[in-house]
């Protein structure tokens, strides 16, 4: 049976512009974020991250806006390991550019198509050298001591991010082999985030699952604050101690 938002045109969850359903958002997303479920676009919109319009008979109804908003927090998850409070927060404040406006004028008529979704930005060794101004050589470095990883020929954009980091420490006399604490750190770090997070993974059901990637992404987002406020705290306490000498 057809829904009946989308028989009654003047219902106020359809009349402004297209919308669609679940699994249309999870089609469009998943290119992206394949571990992206119904249950983790659920528990975003019981976190009051999303505010998907309903249906008289309570279907949940996505708009533009909508998916937007939901790719935005999904990345920041992914590339920043931000906790969601955070994500809404900033999200909240700013007015986030890519959230677009619930209230724009109606698309033009006709069937609603959902565009496909753009592939994420990918690397090639040549590339992720030039863009980052390192130089082949210090960039196989990276690799030869795991720093960064190349997947089916390529390098994804934390390893860009890696790699221009690194190459703006050489400036300050530090070398990729000098870097290697860090790969160390960031294991022991996961090995604390897998271990949370043991008792929800080892289920089968798609909402726990979804639960565990939340989880572990609140986990290393406050692992990494603990992280950088230890470093700050003991420069912090370096620039004291200069201060005192001069």
């Amino acid at each position: 049976m057809a829904d009946p938002a989308e028989l009654d045109p003047h219902r106020d969850d359809v009349q402004h512009e297209p919308r669609v359903g679940i699994s249309a958002v999870l089609r469009e997303l998943g290119a992206d974020h394949p571990g992206i479920t119904a249950s983790k676009l659920r528990f975003l919109e019981d976190k009051g991250l999303v505010h998907p319009a309903r249906t008289a008979s309570g279907y949940r109804k996505f708009s533009r806006a909508d998916i937007e908003r939901l790719r935005r927090i999904l990345e920041l998850q992914r590339d920043r390991y931000l906790p969601l409070k955070v994500i809404r927060e900033r999200l909240d404040a700013d007015g986030d550019p890519r959230d677009g406006d619930h209230r724009r004028a109606p698309e033009p008529a006709g069937p609603a198509s959902v565009p496909t979704a753009s592939a994420p930005p990918a690397y090639s060794l040549r590339e992720l050298a030039a863009r980052t101004g390192a130089g082949i050589p210090l960039v196989r470095e990276l690799v030869s001591y795991g720093l960064i990883r190349e997947q089916n020929g390529v390098f994804d954009t934390h390893a860009l991010a890696i790699t221009r980091a690194a190459h703006a420490l050489t400036a300050h006399g530090l070398e990729p082999r000098h870097l290697r604490p860090f790969k160390a750190a960031a294991d022991r770090e996961l090995g604390l985030v897998e271990r949370a997070v043991a008792p929800l993974t080892s289920r089968r059901d798609a909402a726990s699952r979804a639960r565990a990637v939340e989880r572990a992404q609140e986990i290393s987002g406050l692992c990494l604050t603990i992280h950088t406020s230890l470093v700050r705290s003991e420069i912090a306490a370096l620039q004291e101690r200069a201060a005192v000498e001069n």
